[in-house]
């Protein structure tokens, strides 16, 4: 069975998402425990295929016998697996949170329609980890990025509006990826990425190939919301239902990361890519996550500054990849990872802030620490992470990026990495000042029975997760990124 996993991933989310809207037009109240069958059984296969590529190497499945390149193959490295484990894993802490959520924010008639587009989302995220072929990589993009759309636009008033033009932007972005596929396609004739890797160093003097080149980085530069292209995600993030910003922050953009990674290092040789992309990237990277952060300092609501703080989290990961150094993408990748965890437990936290206060409004967040001290202490514990405190796992990410810098020589890049993370500082501790010093109306009561047990354990063990990704992140670094270092 563990030859099948990589498709055992991706179809089980895929087939529970049809059970999960049938299943709602005969009883709503199993569309829950269906979903949350999806996210565990996706969990355990994505850790068996993690540990089973730690221990036997990476793993090919071609799809319905055609071998590769002339069929779609999906591919698992040690990247991969650790991309898909982590996806897995979050997603199911995320998913065991908001059931209350979901079903306070959405009509007793959407209940199936919005678990189902979670499935399906997560079949998406996960597809485009594991596949192996650049195409199959677009189709399962769609499958994302439409169930994303379809999801915000069940959020408050005006999501309608801020899912459209996240549709305009991902379409754009969908776009510009397909045309570099079909520049790729007929400059070689092949769409497996193992295959493009081998044929397309002799047409790297062309400027066909630099186009298409161009146009993927574009395409998943948008997906990813980098910066300057992150304008869709602030407003769509925020106006969506908080079950679905806290699934679908801190992993959308981070799947599409990879995507981005694979691109420069899998398709394309890093001399070639990161000599095309030159000092920009690591200057417009710069450039975002001081203007994130500037803007997260501006923001009055809770998700809109966590929001932010994802772009300028995406500017760091990017710094580390123009540092075209071995620890430059060590961080890039460690951070990538990190990333995920942190995100979860804070956009979790916000959920848990929203179901109990009904308000995200910073103001509203004075004494939380006595209203909510568990909310409080996750949020605590995700707030040092994202700045870089030691011993939590943002510290060894950021730490890798830095010598990544050093190494390279880029000082600005150096500079830019400390004046984010300071701004960033700035940000996590206008919130925790508020949570732990600002004065609160009540005193000396726990609401512990205020949150449902599924929200409580989530938000236990990302703050965990968070301790111990630092505590191992040496292992994590050595058994599972350095496999892959390209350079």
């Amino acid at each position: 069975m563990g030859e099948q996993l990589p498709a055992l991933i991706v179809a089980t989310p895929l087939l529970f998402s049809f059970a999960i809207y049938l299943a709602g037009l005969w009883r709503r109240r199993l569309c829950y425990p269906l979903f949350l069958t999806s996210l565990a059984l996706s969990a355990i296969f994505s850790l068996w295929l993690f540990f089973r590529v730690m221990i036997f190497g990476p793993i090919s499945y071609p799809i319905g016998g055609w071998e590769p390149p002339w069929g779609i193959e999906y591919r698992v490295d040690h990247l991969s697996a650790l991309i898909i484990a982590s996806v897995a894993t979050v997603a199911l802490l995320v998913g065991l949170s908001f059931r209350g959520r979901v079903e306070g924010e959405t009509e007793p008639s959407r209940w199936s329609q919005i678990y189902a587009l979670f499935s399906l989302q997560l079949c998406g995220l996960l597809g485009m980890t594991v596949t192996g072929d650049v195409f199959n990589l677009y189709v399962l993009l769609e499958i994302a990025s439409f169930s994303a759309y379809a999801i915000i636009a069940m959020g408050e008033r005006g999501a309608e509006f801020f899912a459209f033009r996240y549709l305009i932007f991902g379409t754009i972005g969908a776009c510009c990826y397909l045309l570099g596929v079909g520049h790729l396609y007929i400059l070689t004739g092949s769409l497996n990425m193992a295959d493009l890797s081998r044929l397309l160093p002799p047409l790297y003097p062309s400027r066909a190939l630099l186009v298409g080149f161009a146009l993927l980085v574009l395409g998943i530069g948008i997906k990813m919301a980098a910066f300057p292209l992150h304008t869709w995600l602030p407003d769509a993030y925020t106006e969506a239902p908080s079950s679905a910003s806290a699934f679908l922050a801190p992993l959308s953009t981070k799947v599409a990361s990879y995507v981005f990674l694979r691109i420069l290092t899998g398709i394309f040789s890093p001399h070639f890519s990161l000599t095309s992309l030159g000092d920009a990237m690591g200057w417009v990277a710069l450039a975002g996550a001081i203007f994130a952060s500037l803007m997260a300092l501006a923001q009055q609501r809770l998700r809109r500054v966590l929001c932010y703080l994802i772009v300028s989290e995406i500017s760091f990961l990017l710094m580390g990849v123009a540092s075209r150094t071995a620890d430059g993408l060590r961080g890039a990748v460690l951070h990538l990872v990190n990333d995920m965890f942190m995100m979860g437990c804070l956009f979790t936290g916000a959920c848990a802030i929203l179901h109990q206060l009904g308000r995200e409004e910073l103001v509203a967040l004075k004494g939380l620490c006595r209203k909510m001290p568990l909310t409080s202490a996750a949020l605590l514990l995700g707030g040092l992470s994202i700045i870089g405190t030691p011993p939590l796992c943002g510290f060894f990410s950021k730490w890798y990026l830095v010598l990544g810098a050093i190494e390279a020589r880029m000082w600005h890049i150096v500079i830019g990495l400390l004046v984010g993370s300071l701004l960033n500082t700035i940000v996590i501790f206008r919130i925790l000042e508020k949570v732990y010093l600002g004065a609160g109306h009540q005193h000396g009561r726990l609401y512990w029975d205020g949150l449902p047990k599924g929200m409580v354990m989530g938000l236990v063990i990302f703050s965990l997760s968070l301790i111990l990704l630092g505590v191992f992140a040496s292992e994590i670094v050595a058994k599972a990124i350095d496999p892959w270092i390209p350079l």
